[in-house]
């Protein structure tokens, strides 16, 4: 018995979430077709001239704004940004320096602090019970 191989497919909202890319800014024909795996490879090993300009300059989706920023998803959307921003306007964020955006970061700043102390609890509680 011989086992045929199917060709595995995305959606183009799974596609471009795994690019990083806010969807509603891609071209048409990759709105609308279906995306193997394959074609995701072979976008992330060499993008084409949009992949690279959505990149570079946007609109970024939430993630990427909240990675950008500093911030967590949630922080944006306390701090009032709910749309994709571009790369120009979230530097215009970053020199502005709003009261909400230094407070989120330093939440964020906070979380990765005490994620850091509980790995590091755990890691030593490992170390006791494997001597």
């Amino acid at each position: 018995m011989t086992s045929h191989q199917t060709t595995q497919t995305m959606k183009p909202a799974t596609a471009a979430k795994k690019l990083g890319v806010y969807l509603e800014a891609t071209p048409a024909e990759f709105q609308e077709g279906v995306v193997s795996r394959a074609e995701l490879n072979a976008l992330q090993a060499e993008p084409p001239q949009w992949l690279r300009e959505l990149r570079a300059n946007g609109p970024h989706p939430r993630p990427v704004v909240a990675a950008k920023l500093g911030v967590s998803i949630a922080g944006l959307a306390r701090g009032g940004v709910t749309e994709p921003l571009t790369t120009e306007q979230i530097e215009a964020l970053k020199q502005e320096q709003p009261e909400w955006l230094q407070k989120e970061r330093a939440t964020q700043a906070e979380v990765r602090k005490e994620t850091a102390r509980i790995k590091e609890k755990r890691a030593e509680r490992a170390a006791r019970q494997d001597s």
